[in-house]
């Protein structure tokens, strides 16, 4: 699998994640990351019902191919409204009058990529994953990954793999397939490390890429408000101010030592960061190089 390098541009937040983001907005946020390095992106119909892996593809339009990696994902094909579509759908706002529709299957699967590749203005695709697949275990065995499998070998695709909130079911999956990567959010992070039981493991034993993404944990761990895509409960604000003082104590930015601690681990390949902003991305960029001394992982730890 191509090389993505640390950081890969986690493109949600510009399908309106949470609030809307303008055009210009988007693609300033986009030219940020291509500015301080980034030349992998990470997109899904899903994110913005395809209005992320639209301005994705309109700002890599006329870049040279072999300069960047794209990724995006199947499991949610994208149709026509019946009816008014309601403002702020699965958390995104200012989208498309587009409906999410759930399939696994070979149909589906394919019809999905090549919508993805018009939106991308893209004739392949460096990295498909099966997108939250865990109540479509089944299907995905039976389905999507044979799928996906055979646009692999077309040269289609250049990598499969998953991308899902759960560690288990895709150790299940990497245990089951012949998987190039993974995508787990949220799960290997300062405030919840469950992929490092089986998972993590599991990949590096495999020869498995992971990608490591919700390294904030949708934002709380980056001084936002969410966790877990929903308003963050007590106890986790509580969580968040101790971990917040012990990095004081360091000088350390909380952002960054989230950020690293994922990048830690020998089994994970990359960290997927979302922005929605060039001072976001920027900000991102600058913790891969600020001296994090060995001392504040083993407080964070204790």
């Amino acid at each position: 699998m191509a090389r993505l390098g640390p950081l890969v541009f986690g493109g949600a937040p510009i399908g309106g994640l949470y609030e809307p983001v303008s055009e210009a907005q988007a693609d300033a946020t986009l030219a940020a990351a291509w500015d301080v390095g980034i030349r992998a992106f990470d997109t899904a119909p899903h994110y913005g019902v395809g209005l992320s892996e639209r301005r994705i593809g309109e700002f890599l339009a006329g870049r040279p191919r072999d300069e960047f990696i794209v990724s995006t994902k199947v499991g949610r094909r994208l149709l026509p409204a019946s009816g008014p579509v309601e403002e702020g759908v699965a958390g995104f706002h200012g989208t498309p009058a587009l409906s999410r529709v759930r399939d696994y299957s070979r149909d589906g699967v394919l019809r999905t990529v090549e919508d993805s590749l018009r939106r991308l203005r893209l004739d392949r695709l460096d990295i498909v994953l099966i997108h939250d697949p865990e109540e479509h275990l089944t299907e995905t065995m039976e389905a999507a990954y044979p799928a996906l499998a055979g646009l692999r070998s077309q040269g289609v695709v250049g990598a499969v793999g998953a991308g899902m909130n759960f560690a288990e079911p895709l150790a299940w999956l990497v245990a089951h397939t012949d998987f190039d990567c993974v995508l787990i959010a949220g799960r290997y992070t300062l405030l919840d490390d469950s992929a490092a039981t089986t998972l993590l493991p599991l990949c590096a034993e495999r020869g498995v890429a992971v990608l490591a993404g919700g390294v904030f944990n949708s934002g709380i761990l980056a001084g936002g408000d969410h966790y877990d895509y929903a308003p963050a409960p007590a106890e986790v604000v509580g969580r968040v101010g101790r971990l917040r003082e012990v990095c004081a104590k360091y000088e350390v930015p909380l952002p960054a030592a989230a950020l690293r601690y994922a990048l830690r681990h020998p089994a994970v390949s990359a960290a997927v960061v979302g922005a929605r902003s060039p001072g976001e991305i920027r900000a991102d960029a600058g913790y891969l190089t600020l001296p994090i001394p060995d001392a504040l992982w083993a407080d964070l730890a204790g």
